[in-house]
């Protein structure tokens, strides 16, 4: 019988499992994965304001968060965590960023980013919870 419980933490083997399984399955059908996680992290003065944070795999970029402290907003930290991020994978292979935003987020930040909205999943019974998926094409 199979058993089946929730876990709030994985251990560090579990991760590798699945980093594993992936790109065994990936190999199988003829399709590198190779993903990896990455991280952008912005400072003044030694002091952390901001991070940027996801992953690459396949031919894409995912990312997955971006924070800056709110007493660092309006000072284009966000702008260049991204342009961070975009740079970083410019040239190496991928065909394209994405990203999800929340219509109460950021959508009109990735817009004046470059980012195009691919798709939109509404929510009927809170606009503010309609979830836009992004994307912006590198120049490989």
């Amino acid at each position: 019988m199979v058993e089946i419980e929730y876990k709030d933490n994985l251990e560090e083997k579990f991760y590798e499992i699945i980093d594993s399984e992936f790109n065994k399955y990936a190999e199988k059908n003829g399709v590198v994965c190779n993903y990896k996680p990455f991280s952008f992290v912005a400072n003044i003065d030694n002091e952390f304001v901001g991070i940027i944070t996801g992953n690459s795999y396949y031919e894409e970029v995912h990312i997955g968060d971006l924070i800056v402290l709110e007493q660092y907003r309006k000072q284009h930290i966000g702008r260049k965590l991204v342009e961070a991020v975009e740079n970083y994978f410019q040239n190496k292979g991928f065909n394209n960023i994405n990203l999800t935003t929340y219509g109460f987020q950021a959508l009109e930040f990735y817009k004046k980013c470059g980012y195009e909205v691919e798709f939109v999943r509404e929510n009927k019974e809170n606009p503010k919870l309609n979830k836009y998926f992004l994307v912006k094409y590198l120049n490989n």
